[in-house]
């Protein structure tokens, strides 16, 4: 079986050693995982960790088959209790979220609840302990509720920790109950529980489990009631064997004073690391040290492991769509950080750049397996899935519509922000020798992934002009969208050119290619890797791409002064109401898109956040008339300029906060969203520090920004607790997902001037 590759070769469909689909086909080539640099000691000392964002508090391994642990709480809710366990992106819980966390052994987390607080704090202790990943404790704080016994131990024995014990200890009187559950996986846990409750309160008319455990059970809840403020310790001890004498001790160190001392350890160091890593102590005040804190907390916090299979978008039959037009990706493991907790608990592709532009400064080694993790998801085109949802709790948390990954539709290659910034971090000697020699090892394993997913994208997105890329995915059949969504992109609704053809020509996607031709350039340079084979000339093509009269002749708009995307297009689309016949005959009133103007290739005519990309990339020269114009429109009041960030949509544009069907609210339409006013802001700073007629203009506006987003951005976690999606662009009020902490975490780069250099 054959087929026509992005480039117009033919090559098969079929691996032929494996005679299955090319698409979810491995890319043949060592796994960076498998790095020495991730086994042994290091694989061990992270292999238990709170690697289960999508719940309010909960620990695992990073193993498919792991012991997992994770708290529950009963809450009143209009007369009946409502139980919380998987994070929820409403208000009913004031606010939550990582205060400290390093990322590796230790965290402490803060959860509002209506008439409580509650504190969960995890540590890892490798001292005294016998099983693989060593012993780790967990205590939960609760306050503001109406007294020295171990009250419950629960064990069991598994091949990677050996035999194992959880021990239960508080110095406050409690009363506790259990069941046991037998079920395939734990989605429906806090159904079966709240089933559970509610039985034994209509026998007892008590609120308590049934102490009583179904035949098999693989899920244990203890129920655990406190009448006062409380201190519960719960310690995790593996490697038991029938001889050990000193379970006591080992038990003893994770509880009561022992404990409370290794958390004040942690606690200092957590501090001194963060003074060390972004130097802020003596330059901003106490509140927006907090902010900096929870910002790079729950960033570390947030990072969790996942394995699963990707479906992946496969037409059986060219004749009819079916729910069915899909292949299982290859088992897959991924450790990762995720956008929001409540709202996105998965891996995004271009999200995980923006987050390990933070990630690294603190400690680059759960970089490096980050993103040897996502580059080992590469199949043998050279293709990765922006979207990782993988495994059922990932499952049970995304909308059906957004599961499948389409093999023709990429994502900003943002993870070579991160690599031009290590190496760049080695040039200017950021590196001690040993984390030197790990980033070049790295470097020398990824090159050949790197090179597949570069041509990937030159090849499956390029455009018809020389030097033109378009992002591919958009529907050009749609009467449902106002304006056709380009999720590829990572700027979803953004408006594009009204009706997608092949003749589009996007201008953040060939910056990206810009980028990415540089970065290879780059990595091929430093590495010495010029006598190797590769796929293509990444010198010439960035000196192609970096063409300043080329790309003013594709993008520039001299009557805006602005580059804009180019494509058939047309203004005159609206959504309507109208009734609309349906294939059993039934009428229903629906909003769908009408066109009065016929489109015609050209500009389009919308100014953003996609506008500003050869700025924030650098393209444009210093001493460069059209650089003024940018400074202009960035400063400008009436277009993306606010008190409290930058636009993602300019208050012109003629579809500035519009709905993009009935249910699609406005995304990329004017609200401020950290991660572009992060590059914008960081290339206002490299224009301030360069020798040109307008540095001085650069360096007023790349103050007043600066300040406007930190300002905003401390104003709304004092009031709410939250670092949030995205920003109102007229109150800058917070809006979208709630601990909304990965790119948004960039704000504690923004304090401390730290910006990616190209």
């Amino acid at each position: 079986m054959t087929g026509l590759s992005p480039s117009g070769d033919i090559k098969p469909l079929l691996d032929d050693e494996s005679q299955r689909p090319r698409v979810i086909t491995p890319f043949p080539s060592p796994k960076l995982t498998d790095l020495s640099m991730f086994q042994g000691e290091h694989k061990e000392s992270s292999y238990w960790g709170t690697y289960r964002p999508q719940v309010y508090f909960g620990v695992r391994a990073r193993t498919p088959k792991s012991l997992v642990a994770g708290l529950m709480w009963l809450v009143m809710k209009d007369g009946k209790p409502v139980m919380r366990h998987f994070c929820e992106n409403s208000n009913d819980l004031k606010s939550f979220g990582w205060k400290e966390h390093n990322g590796r052994d230790f965290g402490r987390q803060e959860l509002f609840e209506q008439d409580m607080v509650l504190e969960t704090s995890f540590v890892k202790s490798e001292e005294g302990s016998l099983g693989y990943g060593g012993d780790w404790s967990i205590r939960i704080n609760v306050q503001n509720m109406l007294n020295d016994d171990e009250v419950k131990r629960t064990s069991g024995s598994r091949q990677d920790v050996g035999n194992w014990q959880m021990h239960l200890k508080s110095q406050n009187h409690l009363e506790t109950h259990y069941c046991g559950f037998k079920t395939p996986d734990i989605v429906n846990l806090s159904g079966l529980v709240q089933q559970n409750l509610t039985a034994q309160e209509e026998k007892s008319g008590l609120l308590q489990l049934s102490d009583s455990s179904e035949d098999s059970s693989n899920i244990y809840v203890f129920q655990i009631s406190t009448t006062n403020q409380s201190t519960i310790d719960i310690a995790f001890v593996s490697g038991i064997k029938e001889e050990t004498s000193n379970m006591e001790n080992r038990i003893m160190s994770l509880t009561g004073l022992p404990l409370s001392s290794l958390l004040e350890e942690k606690h200092i160091a957590f501090n001194a690391k963060f003074n060390e890593c972004f130097n802020l102590s003596d330059k901003l005040d106490p509140e927006t040290l907090v902010v900096g804190k929870a910002a790079i907390g729950n960033m570390l916090g947030g990072i969790g492991y996942f394995y699963g299979q990707s479906k992946i978008h496969f037409p059986k039959s060219p004749l009819a769509k079916s729910e069915d037009d899909f292949l299982l990706y290859w088992p897959a493991e991924l450790y990762t950080a995720v956008p929001s907790r409540p709202r996105f608990p998965r891996g995004f592709l271009w999200d995980e750049g923006f987050h390990q532009l933070l990630i690294w400064r603190w400690d680059v080694h759960i970089t490096l397996e980050i993103v040897g993790n996502w580059l080992d998801l590469m199949n043998i085109d050279g293709w990765i899935p922006r979207e990782q949802v993988l495994g059922a709790e990932a499952l049970s948390k995304i909308p059906k519509q957004y599961v499948v990954q389409f093999p023709s539709n990429g994502n900003p290659p943002t993870l070579l922000l991160v690599i031009r910034d290590l190496i760049n971090g080695i040039r200017t000697e950021k590196f001690n020798e040993a984390d030197r020699d790990k980033i070049l090892s790295f470097l020398d394993r990824a090159f050949v992934r790197l090179d597949a997913w570069f041509k990937w994208f030159i090849t499956s997105q390029i455009g018809k002009e020389k030097g033109s890329y378009y992002w591919h995915g958009r529907d050009n059949i749609t009467n449902r969208e106002l304006n056709p969504q380009s999720l590829s992109s990572g700027l979803d609704d953004y408006p594009r050119a009204s009706h997608p053809n092949e003749d589009e020509r996007h201008v953040d996607l060939r910056c990206w290619m810009y980028l990415a031709a540089d970065c290879m350039n780059s990595i091929q340079e430093f590495m010495g890797k010029n006598d190797i084979l590769v796929t293509e000339d990444y010198s010439s093509i960035a000196k192609l791409l970096s063409d300043f009269t080329l790309l003013n002749q594709m993008h520039y708009d001299k009557d805006h002064g602005a580059y804009l995307d180019f494509g058939n297009h047309t203004e005159e689309v609206r959504l309507v109401w109208k009734e609309v016949i349906h294939e059993d005959g039934h009428l229903s009133r629906e909003l769908v898109r009408e066109t009065y103007g016929k489109p015609e290739l050209r500009l389009v005519p919308h100014i953003g956040y996609v506008s500003f990309f050869p700025f924030m990339f650098r393209i444009i020269p210093a001493d460069s008339s059209i650089l003024d114009k940018q400074l202009d429109l960035i400063s400008n009041g009436n277009i993306v300029w606010s008190d409290y960030g930058l636009l993602s949509l300019a208050k012109t544009s003629s579809l500035y906060m519009k709905y993009n069907s009935e249910h699609q609210a406005p995304y990329w339409r004017g609200a401020i969203w950290m991660n572009m006013n992060y590059m914008i802001l960081s290339s206002l700073h490299h224009y301030s520090t360069v020798d040109g007629p307008y540095n001085s203009k650069a360096r007023t506006i790349y103050e007043e920004l600066r300040s406007n987003l930190i300002r905003n951005v401390v104003r709304n976690y004092d009031q709410t607790g939250i670092i949030w999606e995205h920003y109102d662009q007229t109150k800058g009020t917070g809006e979208g997902a709630r601990v909304f902490t990965g790119w948004s975490a960039l704000i504690l780069l923004i304090m401390s001037e730290e910006y990616p250099l190209f």
